[in-house]
């Protein structure tokens, strides 16, 4: 994509260490965006932010964090920091997701509960809560979540991980809700179906990667919901 379709915008990026989340944070820079990784693995993340500067890209800015120990006070300081240093915030992509083994209801741990909610759900949420005053700001403001189809359709085994992909699902919606009067921003949920990821791997581990979709084909979705030409659609659930 050599559009520049996201020029000047600032977008910040979960999970943009590896998987979707690092494909999404490059194509948004290719086409012009500051982008905010964010992520658990600061190496990889140094690595992408030499990738993107090396091709030319606008300068972006890492941003190390564990979502499952972060707390209102971190996300707050980030949301103070982004207007701080880069004056403004355009969009969010929530692609950071932690796996909850698949497994009989019976079976499955609270803890194990505990810790994919906080990934999934609540650290999405209080993000969102914390930008939120930023993205209001922007003259024209893109959050897009992305989920597991589990999250609409709930089947045996699935448990926790597919619980808290429903809950995702049903977050995102509730923003657009509440802001169906704000026409400049707009909340939507992105599902990528079967694709070759890490994600994918874990919920498959059977799968030849090769013959799935791979990430690549799916960035001209990613750019679109997160730039102009979705102006006026909010709280809707897009399947590439």
């Amino acid at each position: 994509m050599t559009d520049q379709t996201l020029q000047s915008r600032v977008i910040l990026v979960t999970g943009a260490s590896s998987g979707l989340g690092r494909h999404a944070a490059t194509a948004f820079a290719a086409q012009g965006a500051t982008v905010l990784l964010l992520g658990r693995h600061e190496k990889r993340l140094e690595a992408l932010y030499d990738q993107l500067v090396e091709a030319g890209y606008p300068q972006p800015v890492v941003v190390p964090m564990d979502l499952e120990q972060a707390t209102t006070e971190r996300f707050e300081a980030l949301a103070r920091m982004i207007e701080s240093e880069l004056g403004r915030l355009d969009g969010l992509l929530h692609s950071a997701s932690h796996f909850i083994k698949l497994a009989p209801l019976a079976q499955q741990q609270l803890k194990h509960w505990q810790t994919g909610f906080q990934t999934n759900v609540l650290a999405p949420f209080a993000l969102t809560q914390a930008c939120l005053p930023l993205l209001l700001q922007a003259p024209d403001a893109s959050v897009l979540f992305t989920a597991e189809q589990h999250g609409l359709k709930p089947a045996a085994y699935w448990g926790g991980f597919g619980v808290s992909q429903a809950a995702l699902v049903a977050l995102a919606k509730t923003f657009a809700d509440e802001h169906e009067l704000h026409p400049r921003i707009r909340f939507n949920v992105l599902i990528p179906g079967p694709v070759a990821s890490p994600m994918r791997g874990r919920t498959h581990p059977g799968e030849v990667g090769a013959m799935l979709r791979q990430p690549a084909s799916l960035m001209a979705c990613y750019c679109h919901w997160m730039g102009p030409e979705s102006t006026g659609h909010s709280g809707e659930i897009i399947h590439p």
